[in-house]
């Protein structure tokens, strides 16, 4: 019988990160860094993926590698994978959390500009489809491995505009809750594609997080439709779940949606 405390442990595993120069995905590459994963960063610009990983590197002491990818080009992706399996010839683990929404464009579906439409499934849904099979090959050929795609809320539930508009705040594009249930859909059909090859596919949906760049009011009025009365703290609470899917303790879990928001998706 294992002991959970090693069930949880990440040593001699590589695992990849993209987009963790910042935020929520430095916080999830430095949770399993101090559980002794080695780390692939990925940023579009490297310079940053480097700052992320020296940063890791002084913390955790484990192995880094930063690589510059721009997930939503094939010919990027299947560059940084090669580049990753040949750094310690296994990839363990695969985190999709590159994406995100340009907050300066038009958001209304009706005013939006199609190319920005097309630019926001390019990189939140073909992007992480592309990591997903660049990467998963490596997998499926060693026997094992975890994918863990970061979805959103926005896949879950439609959004409240007037929270936003009240409080001065750029709202939800419709092609974002779109991409973000795509990665939904495409990680339970991957876990059972994968699943005979030893890969495990899951993914999770954090809520909202204060990232200290919200209006006062909409940090307020956010925490009160939430269950626990507050947004998600960065640094902290999406460390846990990232730990778990991309650990031993999650052996029996795939084709799962792990919801980290606090309860906000459940109260009405």
């Amino acid at each position: 019988m294992s002991n959970v405390r090693e069930l949880f442990r990440l040593d001699g595993k590589v695992a990849i990160v993209t987009g963790a120069a910042y935020n929520l995905g430095f916080d999830m590459a430095i949770g399993l860094a101090e559980l002794g994963a080695d780390i692939v960063i990925t940023s579009r610009m490297l310079s940053k993926a480097q700052e992320a990983a020296d940063k890791i590197k002084t913390a955790c002491h484990v192995d880094m590698l930063a690589l510059q990818m721009d997930h939503s080009d094939w010919g990027q992706v299947e560059d940084m994978a090669e580049k990753a399996h040949a750094w310690k010839e296994h990839i363990d683990i695969l985190i999709n959390n590159a994406g995100g929404r340009t907050e300066h464009v038009e958001s209304n579906l009706f005013k939006r500009p199609p190319e920005s439409i097309v630019d926001m499934i390019h990189t939140n849904l073909i992007g992480p489809l592309f990591c997903c099979k660049a990467v998963g090959r490596f997998m499926m050929e060693q026997g094992w491995g975890k994918i863990i795609n970061i979805a959103s809320i926005a896949g879950l539930v439609g959004r409240n505009r007037r929270m936003y508009k009240r409080n001065n705040k750029g709202d939800q594009p419709i092609d974002y809750a779109a991409a973000k249930a795509g990665i939904i859909g495409m990680t339970r059909d991957l876990a059972g594609l994968m699943s005979p090859y030893g890969v495990y596919v899951n993914a999770i949906s954090p809520g909202g997080f204060d990232k200290g760049d919200c209006p006062e009011g909409f940090v307020k009025d956010y925490s009160d439709v939430t269950i626990l009365g507050r947004m998600g703290r960065m640094g902290l609470d999406i460390k846990g779940a990232a730990v778990f899917l991309a650990s031993s303790a999650s052996d029996y879990v795939t084709g799962h949606n792990l919801v980290v928001d606090g309860g906000f998706t459940i109260w009405k």
